[in-house]
């Protein structure tokens, strides 16, 4: 009797592959260490990224999960992983010469990608895409994004918190971010923007996506519901406190209770999230019960009779893996550029009158001092003996690489409850900043009957600019190829009185830029 032929095939890793693969992990390691150990501590400092030490672990359960489809495979390697392996490590080396860690953070998982894609070829690497990208959720944005999508969260939040405080009938009004009560005032900060939800709830969301077994615009309209679901749920939370504030004091927003409420509400996003892929699993011609398309599943065991073979060595995989040792070893050996922070003087020693202006020095409270992380800052009331004096601010960061950076006026105006009422650019020709005329934002605000005239701009490394975004790729570029990320924010701003012509106010806000500015110079390097 002849034998049956066993056409079942698993494909086990040998030896060799296991080697290469430690090789590969302990080059990739040492070669982006530094972007990396700054992504962990993020991950420590900031609550809305603390779900961070859980995305490696939940990777390697999504890839562990096609262990059945993956060992059917035998991994015949690309030569395109390669080439995504070279280009993160030339992202990796501009990252490096700028020392910004979000760009090695990026870098790392393009690496990571090629080689992966260089080990296993298109055919592997398109059943771990997926998984893959998730790890893109561990990475912290850039500060400057940060900000301005926490500043309009924190308004927005504010807004629908307050609708909620007028449903149980209750007076309350609102300026800015600050909730005023009546016999108590409550201030919407960062740390209830929402983000802390979001960030987790997004990742939660996509995973969620990926597990559901539905149309593509059903399972892109659960990861894109997390937005709004945050944004209502937090709002939700901080009506609810302002409620319970007016009823039981301030120690309803404090403490256990306070943080207690985050964790409810974050259960919550949670369960409104599995209610709408309940709801949508019942929309369409196939009405499946939820336990039926949500795909959460071990992956089966490895067949008893099957023949195992052994991967061989790819020689793509080989390359892969030899270039990443070389670059680890360059990059151990090679001289770390450190970063140019130039000499100034402090602003403790900024004039206080010149010309016809006195001034006289203000404080800023510290939850100001330490939501803005500056290095320096100059708070200064000017007076030319008009009634109203014009106030100079400025905020200088010797370093703008590892998140702090200057924050944006037009951002944060808005959450002190003040509204734009115009604004555009101006050119002062009579000012000059390295020998180029200043340029400004000009800015009319109102709070109520108030109304203050604000020039501003960011003075940068010899540059008066005032767009935010060409001040994050000069930082850029000048991280590059200066080696210097420092800066200042200047902002001068005078009261408008009511009826008085606005042009007078210009006129002395001007007055005082061209006798100020040249002032700067000793305390903002050029």
């Amino acid at each position: 009797m002849s034998a049956v032929k066993n056409d079942l095939v698993v494909w086990k890793q040998s030896t060799t592959i296991w080697l290469a693969l430690v090789a590969s992990a302990t080059a990739a390691i040492g070669i982006f260490s530094e972007g990396l150990s700054y992504m962990v501590e993020m991950w420590s400092k900031k609550e809305e990224y603390s779900y961070g030490y859980l995305i490696p672990f939940i990777v390697l359960f999504l890839i562990w999960q096609k262990k059945a489809t993956l060992e059917r495979l035998p991994f015949r390697g690309s030569w395109s992983g390669v080439l995504v392996m070279l280009a993160g490590v030339l992202f990796f080396l501009v990252g490096s010469l700028s020392t910004l860690y979000v760009v090695i953070q990026y870098a790392f998982l393009l690496t990571l990608a090629g080689v992966v894609l260089a080990m296993m070829g298109w055919a592997g690497f398109r059943v771990i895409l997926v998984p893959l990208l998730v790890l893109a959720f561990m990475i912290p944005l850039p500060e400057f994004l940060l900000q301005g999508i926490s500043g309009k969260l924190q308004l927005l939040s504010s807004e629908i918190g307050v609708w909620v405080i007028r449903l149980f009938g209750i007076s309350v009004f609102l300026e800015g971010n600050v909730i005023d009560l009546g016999a108590m005032k409550l201030q919407v900060v960062e740390a209830c923007n929402g983000l802390r939800y979001l960030f987790p709830l997004m990742t939660f969301g996509f995973i969620t996506a990926y597990f559901f077994r539905a149309e593509w615009w059903k399972r892109a309209l659960i990861f894109l519901s997390t937005i709004p679901i945050t944004v209502l749920m937090n709002s939700f939370r901080i009506g609810v406190i302002g409620v319970t504030v007016e009823y039981w004091g301030q120690s309803m927003a404090e403490g256990f209770l306070h943080d207690f409420e985050g964790w409810l509400v974050f259960m919550a996003c949670t369960a409104l999230l599995f209610g709408e892929m309940w709801l949508l699993s019942r929309i369409g011609g196939a009405r499946r019960p939820l336990r039926e398309v949500f795909g959460l599943e071990f992956p089966a065991p490895t067949p008893r009779h099957a023949r195992i073979e052994y991967r061989p060595l790819p020689p793509t995989f080989i390359a892969a893996v030899g270039l990443l040792l070389v670059v680890w070893g360059v990059a151990t050996i090679a001289p770390h550029p450190e970063e140019i922070v130039p000499a100034r003087q402090d602003f403790s020693q900024f004039p206080e009158s010149f010309g016809d202006w006195h001034g006289s020095s203000q404080r800023m409270q510290q939850i100001y001092v330490d939501a803005l992380k500056f290095d320096d800052y100059l708070l200064v009331s000017f007076s030319d003996g008009a009634p109203n004096p014009v106030t100079l601010y400025s905020a200088y960061y010797g370093s703008q690489r590892t998140g702090e950076s200057a924050h944006s006026p037009r951002t944060c105006m808005p959450g002190g409850g003040w509204e734009i009422t115009q604004f555009d650019q101006r050119v002062l020709s009579e000012v000059n900043v390295n020998g180029q005329p200043l340029r400004v934002n000009r800015a009319l605000i109102q709070l109520r009957d108030q109304t203050q005239l604000v020039y501003y701009w960011f003075q940068q490394r010899g540059r008066s600019i005032t767009n935010e975004y060409l001040v994050k790729w000069y930082l850029f570029w000048d991280a590059l190829t200066r080696n210097r990320s420092d800066g200042a924010l200047v902002r001068v701003t005078v009261y408008v009185p009511p009826g008085q012509n606005l042009a007078i106010a210009e006129s002395r806000l001007q007055r005082f830029v061209e006798a100020a500015v040249p002032k700067l110079e000793p305390f903002v390097p050029n």
